[in-house]
């Protein structure tokens, strides 16, 4: 009877310790690829994002750096293996005149950043530095074109500076600032928030614009065919969506964008460490919008696009909160806990799953500004969870999607509830599956079971990022505070794997044959 008694107890203590993920992969029908260009990044001419960040000039510093970049930012990113880096904005590129960051630094006229902060900006870092940048870190550039306050003219000259091989103005131009050859930059959004500070546009207006503005981006070689980004709704605007859609051949239109921010509300939008778990409940809301977002965007789209050649462009997306106190409010400086480490992998997980419409997407933003994967201070320099996070997800970059099913039990407070366990799969070139789990729980693990169907694996391996607390982050006293570790708590038995995911954390498993 005692024994009876005792196993009862221990049954229930399991069970209310853990709830069941059911998890299915059909690991031999990946037929889709998630394209690497999901796992971008963004670096806009916002506080001390390239100023102070990324760039810190090439005299008066002792900070070690290759033209004024920072070397150890080069090296983090490079392992980051970001394969795109959206620049100069955001709301910064609606005002950025391009022609002024280029020739000799002491001769660029200097400009008010009214958008952030009311510094004087003085364009010593422009578009051969960051496209030097770029070729650095291995990444593709993304440039984003002046569409609210610049002339067509402006925006074709730009286009023929950096990508005519020779004979053109523009090329001479570059030749004579010191770069030879084209850089072929394919990437081109045609403006950023039109429905906002991009021009505070209609969506018919804008979409005249746009098709105005793309013709006369011209592609001046077979190797440099451009990849225009139309300017897209922000969050549920599926009206916006419909009528760029429906207004704009699809012949000039590579893409959409969508905007999401997980924020608490645009008036508070909460501290960026010391949060309750109803801010972190509702962070965590927002973070899962998106996927309704993404969903009912790209069926829109499907409606006008069924064969699905217009990509869907998440080109910001990210926690915002509070700043720092004693900071710029325009700096939009914020530290970078597990909680992001949350909205990263499963919005990332989101964004996999769809990887037949979602086929680019950027953090926002890269350095010292929202949720950065990386801040600084002064010689030193940190990594966040989320660079942790995006680091261990990179493994799904230009590998094929494997279909999913999950029956995940709910996170609940309050009288709500969000799903708790979120995942995703591929198969990468050498047939090994890698898979991505996310366990936003504020406070219970969860048990998960993996069936692996349609082929026979014999091990597995992976990696882990949690903390004893939500609110866990790395500081500059304490840089490896939040870091991956190796997970050896999945089993394999036969086609079934077995592991527990701790609350609030994030696991990538490694299947082989």
């Amino acid at each position: 009877m005692k024994r009876k008694l005792f196993t009862f107890l221990m049954s229930y203590a399991f069970t209310a310790t853990f709830a069941q993920t059911q998890i299915v992969l059909n690991t031999d029908l990946a037929k889709t690829k998630i394209s690497k260009h999901i796992y971008g990044q963004f670096a806009e001419h916002l506080g001390r994002c390239i100023y102070g960040g990324i760039y810190v000039g090439e005299s008066n510093t002792k900070i070690p750096n290759t033209a004024g970049v920072r070397n150890d930012i080069i090296e983090a990113l490079k392992a980051l293996k970001i394969p795109n880096l959206r620049w100069p904005g955001g709301c910064f590129a609606d005002a950025y005149q391009w022609k002024d960051g280029i020739g000799p630094k002491e001769k660029r006229p200097g400009m008010i950043n009214v958008w952030w902060g009311g510094v004087k900006e003085d364009n010593s870092f422009g578009t051969h530095d960051f496209l030097e940048l770029c070729e650095r870190i291995g990444a593709e550039p993304y440039l984003a074109g002046n569409v609210g306050s610049g002339t067509v003219k402006d925006l074709s000259d730009w286009v023929s500076y950096v990508n005519h091989p020779g004979g053109s103005p523009m090329a001479d131009l570059r030749k004579q600032n010191g770069h030879e050859k084209p850089w072929n930059v394919k990437m081109w959004g045609v403006g950023n928030e039109a429905w906002g500070c991009g021009g505070n546009m209609t969506a018919e207006y804008y979409s005249n614009v746009y098709r105005q503005y793309a013709t006369f981006m011209n592609d001046w070689s077979k190797d440099a065919k451009l990849y225009k980004i139309a300017s897209g709704a922000s969050d549920g605007d599926y009206a916006w969506t419909e009528t760029l859609m429906k207004n704009i051949p699809h012949n000039m239109l590579s893409g959409v964008a969508l905007h999401h921010y997980s924020v608490l509300s645009w008036q508070d939008k909460g501290p960026s460490v010391n949060f309750t778990e109803a801010q972190y409940f509702k962070t965590m809301e927002e973070a899962w919008k998106m996927e309704e977002f993404v969903t009912r965007h790209s069926t829109i789209m499907d409606k006008y696009d069924p064969q699905k050649k217009v990509d869907l462009i998440v080109d910001e997306w990210g926690g915002w909160y509070n700043v720092e106190d004693g900071t710029n409010p325009g700096f939009l400086y914020q530290q970078n806990t597990m909680r992001d480490a949350m909205i990263a992998g499963l919005t990332l997980n989101i964004f996999n799953n769809h990887a037949d419409r979602v086929r680019g997407a950027n953090l926002a933003q890269i350095v010292n500004v929202l949720q950065a994967v990386i801040l600084t201070n002064e010689e030193k320099m940190i990594l966040t969870p989320t660079y942790h996070v995006m680091k261990m997800y990179n493994v799904h970059q230009d590998a094929m999607l494997v279909p999913i099913s999950i029956n995940a039990p709910q996170y609940e407070f309050e009288g709500k509830k969000l799903i708790a366990v979120s995942a995703s799969a591929s198969k990468d070139a050498t047939g090994k599956i890698n898979i991505s789990l996310t366990n936003i729980d504020y406070s219970k693990a969860h048990e998960v079971t993996i069936n692996l169907r349609g082929e026979k694996f014999s091990k597995v391996s992976g990696q882990i990022l949690s903390s004893p607390k939500i609110s866990d982050h790395n500081t500059f006293e304490q840089p490896d505070k939040v870091i991956t570790k190796n997970f050896a708590g999945a089993k394999l038995d036969k086609d079934v794997l077995r592991l527990s995911i701790p609350a609030y954390s994030v696991i990538m498993l490694t299947v082989e044959k």
